[in-house]
């Protein structure tokens, strides 16, 4: 019988750390949504869902402290902007609590159940970690690798992987046991892991949600 992984044992983290390439180099999180930053919908939707936040950015990082959570840069030992992987390394090594929940700051209509249900399948597979599939913008259901919640043993593992300059999530995902989470059922928000890589669908977003951050 598998034993419930509780609410206070999981930290979460708002990556917040990336380029924002397809927004015109613009600090993504800091981009207003429905009048507040990015990020912050992304926090206020975690925060009620775990034991303790961070967040991982590598610019403007006071405004991302007034948000409410201690705030982490991408380790000194990776490349600038090394993708979400370093998102995850930095948020593992301070992370305090056995398991840690991760999501991008660009999708701030996020499931309000996301740790819940990953946490239910990670303790009922005894996986090393759980990771969210759910449709895309076009309807597809497809895996939402930076939604994902891992026990910190996998720490030293993802460190060796970083290390050796390598950067995708799944080639790293596949040396443990990954256990997928769906989120399709009745009741589920289509639009729960729709992002915003540009303006456009941005303003697409806003149509979308409630008119004050949740």
């Amino acid at each position: 019988m598998s034993t419930p992984i509780p609410q206070h044992a999981i930290t979460g983290v708002v990556l917040a750390g990336g380029r924002g390439a397809r927004m015109g180099g613009v600090d993504k999180g800091l981009e207003l949504f429905n009048g507040a930053p990015l990020a912050q919908h992304s926090l206020r939707r975690l925060a009620p869902q775990v034991g303790a936040t961070l967040v991982n950015a590598n610019r403007h990082l006071d405004a991302y402290a007034a948000l409410g959570a201690p705030v982490w840069p991408d380790s000194a030992a990776l490349e600038d902007y090394a993708g979400p992987l370093a998102g995850f390394l930095t948020a593992l090594e301070h992370c305090q609590t056995p398991y840690l929940v991760t999501v991008p700051c660009d999708t701030p209509l996020l499931p309000l159940d996301l740790v819940a249900r990953l946490a239910d399948a990670c303790s009922a597979h005894g996986a090393d970690m759980a990771m969210a599939r759910g449709p895309d913008q076009d309807g597809q259901l497809r895996l939402q690798p930076v939604f994902c919640l891992m026990h910190t043993r996998v720490l030293e593992s993802l460190r060796r992987f970083t290390a050796s300059g390598a950067r995708k999530i799944d080639a790293w995902t596949a040396q443990h046991a990954c256990v997928q989470v769906t989120f399709d059922l009745p009741g589920d928000d289509p639009h729960c892991f729709f992002n915003a890589n540009t303006l456009a669908e941005l303003r697409a977003l806003e149509s979308m949600a409630p008119p004050h951050p949740a």
